[in-house]
């Protein structure tokens, strides 16, 4: 049941818009990852990036 709860408290995904190589946050705003889990393990990050480069 806890696992349940959390998983609806807390988000899976997210989406952030990028502008010349930055994430476009607010002022106040940032990317945080939390961990339920009490017993250290490893982490997989997956990055989705969609649209094209800019010109350097």
């Amino acid at each position: 049941m806890p696992a349940h709860i959390r998983a609806a408290l807390t988000q899976t995904q997210l989406s952030i818009p990028v502008a010349d190589r930055r994430l476009v946050l607010g002022t106040w705003q940032g990317v945080y990852l939390y961990e339920h889990r009490t017993n250290p393990h490893r982490r997989e990050l997956i990055l989705h990036l969609i649209g094209e480069p800019s010109p350097k």
